[in-house]
């Protein structure tokens, strides 16, 4: 198994907090990624009934076991526990001694929030990214075959059909997490929701006309969809709000963390046949965005991430809010690159600039041909070096400190004892320097 952006970022957060909390979607990879980040540490699964059952009816003695802590997985299986975490990380004041993973985000942050709140780092690994996925010996090379196959990891790792795999996953994972969190009793209604969510990916997001196509309320309608985000398989994007002197659109955009899941509730059922699929646009700009969060959330950025909407039905794909130069992006999955692509992000940074003239914007077009190039002053990226932009800048300019800070410590460290008081260092027969023989001192003295 390859090693995963976010190994770096978890072993240093648990040199940082008592607790780290890693959270993402079923078979994102938490388990492996703590195996290989903290190998010395008891790993327990809270999915086995009688761990679970040990664990609820003696928390004391079940986390007595673990005088060094431990990896705790699916631990919002057994929420009661994290009280218990928190009177032993409150007594003993070491940090790294335990690392939770959970699936099911919100029930898992409401019991966080409870106990742990201030104790503890919250992690999110997603699916594999564009960087993670090339690390694969047989990762696939071709656009559409990258979008039809997803990025779950063990499709790759053990070059699995993805067609057969997801069938499986959506079966047993997802409709299984829809049954405990909601208890929906008509699974063929959730099933066609689903498809429908599906459906509507990279598009504004009308719950009232969700619902109707389905058939079920506007309330279960929203009640659904919190369930495919908090067990992230959907998330939505908000709108752009800045006072840019335009009326904007106030409806979120749906898109969904892993393509190869998207094109499976589309009836995809191969890559050439997401070549020619009507939705492919729909898909690729899903992917892009997908690969956008991916690359923030796994270097442990908040996702800062929107897109811009007018009334006129001006549109700007993605725009992340990275401090006083955003990044607008435009996403088209044509292989040619044409002087419309650029209208989006050159008219939003003319809005941007205008509003405020110092700040300047960065303008980006995603494409789904081979060659990155330069044009205007507009960066356009290709599909496989979605990975090698720097989506990230803020992480790159704390890494950049941080590497400046320990370097200077280093010197210091070297440097002789002389030096590290401030001034040079002098022979014992030079003897002490007085003010008159100085420059400072000629230049303090009184007539």
């Amino acid at each position: 198994m390859i090693r995963r952006t976010l190994h770096a970022l978890a072993t240093r957060r648990a040199k940082q907090f008592p607790v780290v909390v890693i959270t993402g979607p079923r078979q994102s990879g938490k388990t492996t990624l703590c195996r290989m980040a903290f190998p010395a540490r008891p790993y327990v699964s809270l999915e086995a009934p009688d761990v679970r059952a040990f664990a609820a009816e003696d928390p004391r003695g079940f986390l007595a076991q673990f005088p060094r802590g431990a990896v705790l997985d699916e631990v919002q299986r057994a929420p009661q526990l994290l009280s218990y975490i928190q009177g032993i990380v409150d007594e003993r004041g070491r940090n790294g001694l335990f690392v939770l993973t959970g699936s099911q985000h919100l029930g898992l942050l409401e019991a966080v929030s409870q106990s742990l709140a201030g104790r503890c780092a919250m992690l999110h690994l997603l699916p594999l990214g564009l960087d993670e996925l090339k690390r694969f010996p047989s990762a696939p090379r071709d656009l559409f075959t990258v979008m039809f196959a997803g990025g779950y990891p063990r499709i790759h790792d053990r070059r699995l059909s993805p067609g057969d795999w997801l069938a499986s996953y959506t079966a047993t994972y997802v409709e299984r997490d829809v049954r405990q969190v909601l208890r929906v009793g008509d699974l063929l209604a959730f099933q066609a929701f689903l498809r429908a969510c599906a459906a509507r990916a990279g598009q504004l997001l009308n719950l009232s006309g969700l619902a109707a196509d389905c058939g079920i309320t506007h309330h279960t309608a929203r009640a659904w969809l919190s369930v495919l985000e908090t067990g992230f398989i959907a998330f939505r994007v908000p709108p752009l709000h800045r006072n840019l002197g335009k009326r904007l659109v106030k409806t979120p955009k749906l898109h969904f963390y892993d393509s190869g899941l998207l094109c499976y509730l589309l009836g995809i059922r191969s890559p050439e046949q997401l070549r020619h699929h009507p939705l492919r646009g729909a898909i690729f700009e899903s992917w892009t965005v997908a690969e956008i969060l991916k690359a923030r959330l796994h270097r442990g950025l908040p996702p800062d991430l929107y897109f811009y909407r007018d009334h006129k039905g001006v549109e700007v794909d993605a725009v992340i809010e990275t401090g006083p130069r955003p990044i607008a992006v435009e996403i088209k999955s044509g292989q040619t690159v044409t002087s419309e692509f650029f209208g989006p992000v050159d008219f939003l940074a003319g809005l941007m600039s205008a509003a405020a003239p110092a700040a300047g914007i960065e303008r980006v077009v995603i494409f789904g041909g081979d060659a990155t190039q330069t044009r205007s002053g507009v960066r356009v990226v290709a599909w496989s070096d979605v990975d090698r932009f720097d989506w990230a800048p803020e992480h790159a300019r704390s890494v950049r400190k941080t590497r400046r800070r320990a370097s200077r410590s280093a010197a210091r460290a070297r440097a002789p004892a002389g030096r590290r008081a401030g001034g040079r260092p002098r022979s014992v027969a030079e003897g002490p320097r007085s003010h008159a023989s100085s420059p400072r001192g000629t230049a303090r003295r009184r007539p």
